[in-house]
């Protein structure tokens, strides 16, 4: 995406506008980005609300869950006086700026696309909700294609910004604590620690590799998966600790403060993840142990990999090209007000 270099001019009597970020339920503390200001959220729309922030607007940051109707949001942008809306997740989100009159802006979530897409009702819903708004931000190409391939209409307001990542590791958080408190006494020198880190519900299948690594705990007992999530479904929460605490050399962590998560990325040997949404099969899952344990074996191909992925980031997630997108796209929405 070419990002032209606007500077943020303040409308007449210097104020900037209010707008709104409106997020669904995401309660996954994945490790892509930092900047979020909730403790347990790494990526959810407080980072955009810095970059908007550091741009000179008033932000306010809303759970969609927590304004389910029109009539809530219509009553929100009076009080408020909104301006402008951004909002995570084309239905969850989307849906709920329609008709409002603001101007509004989109960032796919993920689940929109692969799963809610194969709705016929919510497919419509979002078309719709791409007709009225006036951006709409893909983290890949990919992503952006589904979405042109479903909404052919949208084509020229689809933008693609990747996750811009900056990490806070806590100085002060203690490896060898977070270890006993996981229930592993072991010398964490000899330790090999997967961190699977992901909201605690179905579409996430954070069970997925429990079975695997139980199977290769007993071969090697040095090495383990901790799963590190809040609870988002309780029932499916109460499966996972059930299944959890019968298989051998493996953990869960309900929730950790943003920075001590971070700080474990850091320590952890690796960090996997699963999705039922990205549509892995078993033969994915008996490859992935031949490489897990390719890696641990190898540390000349960790090396290569962990600066092969310094790379990538630095070359592919710059937090300032993020900030950049936004502060941008969102000057689009503005222009609308002011015309």
């Amino acid at each position: 995406m070419a990002v032209l270099p606007w500077p943020p001019l303040a409308p007449e009597g210097g104020n900037r506008q209010s707008p709104l970020l409106l997020a669904p339920v995401e309660r996954d503390p994945a490790p892509h980005t930092s900047h979020g200001s909730n403790p347990q959220l790494p990526l959810v729309p407080g980072g955009w609300r810095d970059h908007l922030e550091a741009a000179g607007h008033v932000c306010i940051l809303k759970d969609a869950s927590d304004l389910e109707s029109s009539s809530e949001i219509a009553k929100l942008i009076e009080a408020e006086s909104l301006e402008a809306a951004l909002a995570l997740h084309l239905y969850r989100g989307g849906r709920l700026l329609q008709g409002h009159g603001i101007p509004f802006g989109i960032i796919f979530g993920g689940t929109d696309l692969n799963e809610d897409v194969n709705h016929g009702e919510k497919k419509k819903v979002m078309g719709k909700v791409l007709e009225e708004a006036r951006f709409a931000v893909a983290f890949t190409e990919s992503m952006k294609e589904m979405a042109q391939t479903q909404w052919p209409h949208a084509r020229g307001k689809i933008y693609v910004q990747s996750q811009g990542i900056v990490t806070g590791p806590n100085s002060a958080f203690n490896w060898n604590t977070f270890l006993h408190q996981s229930g592993i006494n072991q010398s964490a020198d000899n330790l090999h620690i997967f961190l699977l880190v992901c909201g605690l519900r179905q579409v996430k299948d954070p069970l997925y590799l429990v079975d695997a690594f139980s199977e290769w705990h007993r071969e090697e007992p040095n090495v383990y998966m901790v799963i590190v999530g809040p609870e988002v479904d309780p029932v499916f929460t109460r499966e996972v600790g059930a299944r959890v605490k019968s298989a051998a050399g493996v953990r869960l962590i309900r929730e950790m403060p943003q920075g001590d998560l971070h700080a474990a990325l850091k320590n952890c040997f690796a960090v996997v993840n699963s999705s039922v949404s990205e549509g892995m099969s078993a033969a994915i899952l008996e490859e992935f142990v031949q490489l897990a344990k390719r890696l641990v074996s190898d540390p000349a191909l960790e090396r290569e990999i962990v600066a092969n992925g310094r790379e990538y980031v630095r070359a592919r997630h710059s937090w300032q090209a993020e900030r950049c997108t936004y502060q941008n796209l969102i000057r689009t929405l503005e222009g609308s007000i002011q015309d």
